[in-house]
């Protein structure tokens, strides 16, 4: 089945955007802020907490989505700065750029949140982070040993993500 689009996954995912693997690194949080999974392909700098990491990117995505729904102009009745929002609420940003990065974010309706971390002149990854959800319902929610809130722990997820990630320009 596929959230996004279609009746089910596609055999073929989006295609990507250049050659050659540029994923530094990927992220799904729930919505707690729980992190399910975390992976590197391309992170030349390590950090010495994991802990201390997720913590830093979800405070990030936190406040990112906060000063978006902010920003709003559309939106007259802007809540106070900080206060959370619902997954589809208000505005959004879809991915920012720096000169070393690009971060790519797309959060479900269940409040599942990707970050896609990617060499700076990666395309727009909108349809890659879908087909990744996708492939997160397809191998991890579906599966009956899986108890939600726990880590990911999936080989045939793993191996398709790994293999879909490596593909992405």
């Amino acid at each position: 089945m596929q959230f996004f689009g279609g009746s089910e996954i596609s055999p073929l995912p989006p295609l990507p955007t250049a050659s050659g693997n540029n994923a530094h690194m990927m992220y799904v949080f729930n919505r707690n802020g729980v992190c399910l999974l975390y992976r590197e392909w391309n992170r030349p700098l390590r950090t010495l907490n994991a802990q201390q990491d997720h913590k830093l990117m979800f405070g990030l995505l936190f406040s990112l989505k906060s000063l978006t729904a902010k920003m709003d102009p559309t939106n007259a009745e802007k809540g106070n700065l900080g206060v959370p929002q619902l997954p589809g609420q208000g505005c959004s940003f879809h991915s920012f750029r720096t000169n070393t990065y690009k971060l790519s974010f797309m959060e479900s309706p269940s409040g599942i949140k990707i970050i896609l971390v990617t060499h700076p002149g990666t395309g727009d990854l909108r349809e890659s982070l879908k087909y990744i959800y996708n492939l997160y319902v397809e191998y991890v929610v579906k599966n009956p040993l899986y108890s939600p809130g726990t880590p990911i722990r999936s080989e045939l997820f793993d191996k398709t993500l790994d293999q879909y990630v490596r593909g992405l320009g």
